[in-house]
């Protein structure tokens, strides 16, 4: 076991420099750059921004000064936000992406797993078919499309909610409701299909048999026997999940005004900033990264069959 977790980190290395690498050439080979604007900038006053910033040098010179930077846990400084590095800004904004990605895949968890029980041990009643009606809703509705209505209905028409804002602002948590719900629905009906689909396919194997034969209560063969080997396909799919919902709040943060990762990192591809955009597409890769790597080790652990050999 020892031996597959440190080999499965060991693999992480070359997968993020890959990334880094290809990102750095498609960034900086993209046309455009972060000092064209509308009007012309002076010669003079362009090549001194150019040799502020290295990029009056060769390419194979700035990738390998950026990689010395990144080793040394500097991802330099932004070109249009000449206030802080960064670094301040990913580590500033990215805990709220993060609060909101984790309350969002917890709750979609929590109503994924429960609606995937109910839906299949009540196989083919009016729970199963509620639970799966909302569960291609949200695989159906996309959250551009969630997010809005949501606003309208409870923000603009019954005035129950805030139209945007983050909790650190006057309205406090409730700011937390449209966002949470916007942003898990999806990742709620994934789970809630895995989850059903799972558990139907063990309360028809031989053990499950022999436990109810045996006398069980229902409620012992679900919660002991069944659930341990029905969750293995939600959790090899929690890691790219909470990827997937960090990523994907970046339409969400726009449409609720949060001030997450996703809003810097809109901003910095509208504005060509090389190193912001840089910096944001680093955090999430690691992030995507070390979750399927976490995602694995649970995994192995849940499934012993899965080990190197």
């Amino acid at each position: 076991m020892t031996k597959y977790i440190i080999r499965r980190f060991l693999g992480l290395i070359p997968t993020i420099f890959i990334i880094i690498t290809i990102s750095f050439f498609f960034i900086r080979l993209a046309p455009g750059g972060p000092f064209d604007t509308e009007k012309a900038v002076p010669d003079a006053v362009m090549k001194n921004l150019e040799a502020k910033f290295h990029m009056n040098e060769s390419m194979p010179k700035q990738y390998l000064r950026y990689m010395w930077d990144i080793l040394h846990g500097d991802l330099g400084p932004s070109y249009r936000y000449s206030d802080h590095s960064v670094n301040w800004y990913i580590f500033n904004s990215l805990p709220n992406s993060m609060l909101l990605g984790g309350i969002s895949l917890f709750v979609a968890v929590i109503l994924g797993v429960g609606a995937g029980i109910i839906s299949a041990i009540r196989q083919n009643t009016w729970m199963d078919y509620v639970a799966m009606g909302f569960s291609v809703m949200g695989i159906s509705i996309p959250l551009f499309v969630i997010g809005p209505v949501l606003m309208y209905i409870f923000a603009m028409k019954l005035q129950w909610l805030p139209t945007s804002g983050w909790i650190t602002g006057r309205h406090g948590a409730w700011t937390l409701i449209m966002p949470v719900i916007t942003l898990m629905f999806p990742y709620f009906a994934n789970i809630a299909r895995l989850s059903r689909a799972s558990i139907l396919e063990i309360l028809r194997s031989d053990y499950v048999r022999t436990a109810r034969a045996k006398g069980l209560k229902e409620s012992v063969i679900i919660f002991k026997h069944v659930l341990k080997g029905g969750m293995l396909p939600v959790v090899s799919y929690l890691g790219p999940a909470l990827a997937g919902i960090l990523v994907g709040s970046v339409v969400v943060e726009q449409i609720f005004r949060v001030p997450g990762l996703g809003t810097f990192f809109v901003k910095s591809a509208f504005n060509r900033d090389y190193t912001l955009i840089l910096g944001t597409v680093i955090v999430y890769s690691v992030l995507l990264v070390l979750l399927n790597f976490i995602v694995d080790i649970v995994y192995s652990i849940l499934d012993p069959r899965v080990s190197y050999k």
